[in-house]
C-alpha cells in the first residue's frame, strides 16, 4: 500500500563549490630556500570542517530552526548517552 507524503519541504539549493587558495609555508627538511606551496580548499570542504568543528550550541540551535542533519545529530548523540 502507498501512501501520499505530506509536509513536503523543497530540496534546498546547494552552491557551487569554489576553491579558495590558501598559502602555506613549507620548510623543507635539507635546506631553507623559502619554498611555499599553494593549497587550494573548496567551499564544500570548509563547509564540512566547520560542521565538524561546530559547538553542541550551534547545533542545537541549528536543530531547533529545522535543520535536519542537526536534529539527526542531536538524536543520535541522546541514543549514545542512553546506552
Amino acid at each position: 500500500m502507498v501512501n501520499p507524503v505530506a509536509n513536503t519541504t523543497p530540496p534546498q539549493l546547494v552552491e557551487q563549490a569554489k576553491p579558495v587558495e590558501t598559502k602555506t609555508q613549507v620548510k623543507p627538511q635539507s635546506a631553507d630556500n623559502g619554498a611555499a606551496a599553494t593549497v587550494q580548499v573548496s567551499n564544500a570542504a570548509l563547509a564540512a570542517l566547520k560542521e565538524a568543528t561546530e559547538t553542541q550550541a550551534v547545533t542545537m540551535k541549528e536543530a531547533s530552526s529545522g535543520d535536519r542533519q542537526a536534529q539527526k545529530l542531536l538524536a543520535k548523540e541522546a541514543a549514545a548517552k542512553q546506552q
